[in-house]
């Protein structure tokens, strides 16, 4: 047995083994990362965002168009990086010296921030693996050998630096304030980042958004998802059905209950289902008066 059907194997013996329960909130994080997934995909699929709208240093586009402050029905809100962002943004100078930069990202709790340069231009991103090579190349005094790999010389180095600009990772991805949630996380998921500078179109950093309040962006709760269909309900039916109309969320599953005249009820059905978010519909709608 080679080591792939090895693998097969093994793969097989875990699927056909009698599940361990799995832990309280286990259910509830399994279904965020699906739907998470699934807003990166669909904005990958459904954009395919020009880097224009990702990154500062991409020509100006067009003034985006006016807005109506509540979207149609059906339209899912379209947030932006701006909307979620950490404002003022934690930073390191470019002549930091490497000890202070230890300090500065244990005070911040982050394992890498970004570098500026006077102008406040992003130049770079310093990271607690920059600093490990650095504390590692002055513990071991190793070296690399006549022959040693490109990247090892390379990383030998920079661990010789003495400030941010000798050790940081040049250039940074950094994402527009007006690019969308959907395809900064896309950006983030693809890079493997965290945390992200965010940038006006000058290079100059305005901001810092996490990994996790894109996270948020992207998922809402049940109580996100029946503040959408209630204002449904408000846009789409008459004033005589609105009050006869109740919404329940659970899960992404919205249940509608009460009574409704059934052309308004198959108008706001195909509405609710084009939500995002939304898992399943229940009608138990009844016939209007």
């Amino acid at each position: 047995m080679d080591a792939h059907e090895n693998l097969s194997a093994q793969s097989e013996a875990r699927r056909q083994a009698p599940d361990r329960r799995w832990s309280p909130g286990e259910t509830a994080r399994q279904d965020v990362l699906l739907r998470y997934l699934g807003a990166v995909a669909a904005a990958a699929a459904g954009h395919g965002a020009p880097a224009e709208r990702l990154s500062a240093r991409a020509r100006p586009a067009p003034p985006p168009p006016t807005l109506s402050p509540f979207p149609e029905p059906g339209q899912p809100v379209v947030r932006e990086v701006r909307e979620v962002m950490d404002v003022p943004a934690a930073h390191i100078r470019a002549g930091l010296p490497y000890r202070d930069i230890a300090r500065v990202l244990a005070r911040e709790q982050a394992g890498a921030l970004p570098v500026v340069d006077a102008q406040d231009h992003v130049v770079g991103v310093v990271s607690e693996s920059d600093l490990l090579a650095k504390v590692a190349f002055e513990a071991s005094g190793h070296r690399p050998g006549p022959i040693g790999g490109l990247r090892e010389r390379r990383l030998h180095g920079k661990a010789r630096g003495e400030t941010a600009a000798d050790l940081m990772t040049s250039p940074a991805i950094t994402v527009l304030p007006g690019a969308t949630v959907a395809e900064a996380a896309w950006l983030a998921a693809l890079s493997r980042l965290k945390r992200m500078p965010v940038t006006d179109r000058e290079g100059r950093l305005v901001g810092v958004v996490r990994r996790d309040a894109l996270l948020q962006a992207l998922i809402r709760d049940d109580a996100g998802i029946r503040a959408e269909v209630e204002a449904m309900v408000e846009a789409i039916c008459p004033p005589a059905d609105r009050d006869a109309v109740q919404v329940a969320v659970h899960d992404g599953i919205v249940e509608l209950t009460g009574r409704m005249q059934a052309a308004t009820a198959r108008r706001l059905l195909a509405e609710i289902e084009r939500i995002a978010d939304v898992v399943e519909v229940k009608n138990l709608l009844g016939p209007g008066t």
